[in-house]
Protein backbone atom coordinates (compact mmCIF):
# COMPACT_ATOMS: atom_id res chain seq x y z
CA UNK A 1 0.00 0.00 0.00
CA UNK A 2 1.27 3.59 -1.17
CA UNK A 3 1.06 5.69 2.03
CA UNK A 4 2.63 9.83 2.29
CA UNK A 5 3.39 11.45 5.10
CA UNK A 6 4.24 14.55 6.64
CA UNK A 7 6.39 15.12 9.85
CA UNK A 8 5.64 18.86 11.75
CA UNK A 9 7.47 20.55 14.84
CA UNK A 10 5.72 18.86 17.41
CA UNK A 11 6.84 15.49 16.42
CA UNK A 12 3.74 14.05 15.06
CA UNK A 13 3.31 12.33 11.65
CA UNK A 14 0.39 12.79 9.29
CA UNK A 15 -0.67 10.36 6.56
CA UNK A 16 -3.16 9.13 3.98
CA UNK A 17 -3.48 5.46 3.26
CA UNK A 18 -4.75 5.30 -0.63
CA UNK A 19 -5.37 1.43 -1.12
CA UNK A 20 -2.60 1.98 -4.45
CA UNK A 21 -0.72 -1.54 -4.81
CA UNK A 22 -2.79 -3.98 -3.28
CA UNK A 23 -6.14 -5.93 -4.33
CA UNK A 24 -9.37 -4.94 -3.30
CA UNK A 25 -9.87 -8.30 -1.66
CA UNK A 26 -6.34 -7.22 0.29
CA UNK A 27 -8.06 -4.00 1.94
CA UNK A 28 -8.82 -4.80 5.55
CA UNK A 29 -10.49 -1.16 6.49
CA UNK A 30 -13.20 -0.73 4.15
CA UNK A 31 -12.37 3.31 4.06
CA UNK A 32 -9.26 5.15 3.43
CA UNK A 33 -8.42 7.92 5.86
CA UNK A 34 -6.30 10.65 7.19
CA UNK A 35 -4.33 9.72 10.25
CA UNK A 36 -2.07 11.33 13.24
CA UNK A 37 0.37 9.75 15.07
CA UNK A 38 0.98 11.63 17.88
CA UNK A 39 4.79 11.66 19.91
CA UNK A 40 3.49 9.32 22.14
CA UNK A 41 2.87 6.96 19.76
CA UNK A 42 -0.92 7.24 19.76
CA UNK A 43 -2.60 6.92 16.22
CA UNK A 44 -5.54 8.40 15.29
CA UNK A 45 -7.80 8.47 12.11
CA UNK A 46 -9.21 12.08 11.46
CA UNK A 47 -10.92 11.97 8.21
CA UNK A 48 -12.73 8.88 6.95
CA UNK A 49 -14.25 10.60 3.70
CA UNK A 50 -12.34 10.14 1.21
CA UNK A 51 -12.66 8.20 -2.15
CA UNK A 52 -8.66 7.91 -2.79
CA UNK A 53 -6.55 10.37 0.02
CA UNK A 54 -3.14 10.65 -1.17
CA UNK A 55 -0.60 13.97 -1.11
CA UNK A 56 -0.88 16.32 2.06
CA UNK A 57 1.19 19.18 2.72
CA UNK A 58 1.06 21.37 5.56
CA UNK A 59 0.81 24.99 5.63
CA UNK A 60 4.24 26.98 6.61
CA UNK A 61 2.88 27.75 9.62
CA UNK A 62 1.22 24.71 10.25
CA UNK A 63 -2.04 25.65 10.94
CA UNK A 64 -4.08 24.71 7.53
CA UNK A 65 -3.57 20.63 6.56
CA UNK A 66 -4.27 20.24 2.34
CA UNK A 67 -5.48 16.84 1.16
CA UNK A 68 -5.83 15.45 -1.69
CA UNK A 69 -8.04 12.76 -3.29
CA UNK A 70 -6.93 11.37 -6.26
CA UNK A 71 -10.12 10.17 -7.59
CA UNK A 72 -11.92 12.55 -6.68
CA UNK A 73 -9.59 15.33 -8.66
CA UNK A 74 -9.50 17.64 -5.57
CA UNK A 75 -7.59 19.24 -2.93
CA UNK A 76 -9.64 19.76 0.30
CA UNK A 77 -8.19 22.02 3.22
CA UNK A 78 -8.59 21.58 7.29
CA UNK A 79 -8.24 23.55 9.88
CA UNK A 80 -5.18 22.14 12.51
CA UNK A 81 -6.22 22.78 16.09
CA UNK A 82 -4.05 22.93 18.83
CA UNK A 83 -3.91 19.18 19.82
CA UNK A 84 -3.57 18.17 16.50
CA UNK A 85 -7.26 17.36 15.28
CA UNK A 86 -8.74 18.61 12.10
CA UNK A 87 -11.83 20.79 11.65
CA UNK A 88 -13.60 22.86 9.38
CA UNK A 89 -12.49 20.79 6.30
CA UNK A 90 -13.90 22.15 2.83
CA UNK A 91 -12.94 22.19 -0.72
CA UNK A 92 -9.68 24.12 -1.67
CA UNK A 93 -9.47 23.67 -5.14
CA UNK A 94 -10.15 21.10 -8.03
CA UNK A 95 -7.69 20.02 -10.51
CA UNK A 96 -10.01 18.81 -13.60
CA UNK A 97 -9.31 19.74 -17.18
CA UNK A 98 -10.94 17.58 -20.13
CA UNK A 99 -8.55 15.38 -21.69
CA UNK A 100 -5.25 15.70 -20.16
CA UNK A 101 -3.46 12.86 -18.67
CA UNK A 102 -2.94 12.87 -14.73
CA UNK A 103 -3.65 13.23 -11.29
CA UNK A 104 -3.50 14.65 -7.70
CA UNK A 105 -1.43 12.80 -5.87
CA UNK A 106 2.10 14.79 -4.59
CA UNK A 107 2.22 18.05 -3.32
CA UNK A 108 4.70 20.49 -1.99
CA UNK A 109 4.17 24.49 -0.23
CA UNK A 110 6.75 27.21 -1.23
CA UNK A 111 7.39 29.68 2.20
CA UNK A 112 4.26 32.34 0.57
CA UNK A 113 2.30 29.06 1.39
CA UNK A 114 1.41 28.78 -2.58
CA UNK A 115 0.37 24.88 -3.00
CA UNK A 116 1.81 22.60 -5.62
CA UNK A 117 0.36 19.20 -6.54
CA UNK A 118 0.51 17.07 -9.58
CA UNK A 119 -2.43 16.79 -11.43
CA UNK A 120 -3.57 16.08 -14.51
CA UNK A 121 -0.85 17.80 -17.29
CA UNK A 122 1.44 19.47 -14.99
CA UNK A 123 2.21 20.53 -11.44
CA UNK A 124 -1.11 23.13 -10.46
CA UNK A 125 -0.23 26.12 -8.28
CA UNK A 126 -3.13 27.60 -5.86
CA UNK A 127 -2.86 30.82 -3.75
CA UNK A 128 -3.26 29.90 0.10
CA UNK A 129 -6.77 31.06 -1.03
CA UNK A 130 -6.88 28.28 -2.95
CA UNK A 131 -7.31 30.93 -6.53
CA UNK A 132 -5.36 28.96 -9.56
CA UNK A 133 -2.28 30.93 -10.41
CA UNK A 134 -0.90 28.87 -13.37
CA UNK A 135 0.04 25.41 -14.49
CA UNK A 136 3.81 24.03 -14.55
CA UNK A 137 3.19 22.07 -18.12
CA UNK A 138 4.69 18.66 -18.18
CA UNK A 139 5.34 16.25 -21.12
CA UNK A 140 4.46 13.26 -18.96
CA UNK A 141 1.75 12.74 -15.90
CA UNK A 142 3.04 14.18 -12.61
CA UNK A 143 3.24 11.91 -10.03
CA UNK A 144 5.53 13.44 -7.21
CA UNK A 145 7.56 16.76 -6.30
CA UNK A 146 10.12 17.86 -4.12
CA UNK A 147 12.08 21.03 -3.30
CA UNK A 148 15.56 21.15 -3.99
CA UNK A 149 19.34 22.77 -3.89
CA UNK A 150 20.51 24.73 -1.35
CA UNK A 151 18.41 27.46 -1.50
CA UNK A 152 14.63 25.02 -1.96
CA UNK A 153 14.23 27.27 -4.89
CA UNK A 154 14.16 24.27 -7.78
CA UNK A 155 11.50 21.95 -7.75
CA UNK A 156 11.70 18.72 -8.79
CA UNK A 157 9.02 16.84 -10.67
CA UNK A 158 9.17 12.90 -10.94
CA UNK A 159 7.48 11.20 -13.94
CA UNK A 160 6.37 7.95 -15.07
CA UNK A 161 9.67 7.71 -16.87
CA UNK A 162 11.56 10.81 -15.84
CA UNK A 163 12.65 13.54 -13.51
CA UNK A 164 12.02 16.90 -14.34
CA UNK A 165 13.15 20.16 -12.10
CA UNK A 166 12.79 23.55 -13.14
CA UNK A 167 13.63 26.74 -10.64
CA UNK A 168 11.63 29.32 -9.50
CA UNK A 169 11.67 32.71 -8.10
CA UNK A 170 10.21 31.84 -4.64
CA UNK A 171 11.80 29.35 -1.55
CA UNK A 172 10.14 25.93 -1.27
CA UNK A 173 9.51 24.53 2.51
CA UNK A 174 11.49 22.00 3.26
Amino acid sequence: MKSFNFYISDGSIYFTDPPYGIKSEQEELGFYGVYRLAPDGTLTLLVDDFVRPNGIVFSPDETKLYVNDSQRGHIRVFDVKPDGMLENGKLFAELKPPSQEGAADGMKVDIQGNVYSTGPGGVWIFSPQGDLLGIIETPEAPANLAWGDSDYQTLYITARNSLYRIRLKIKGMP
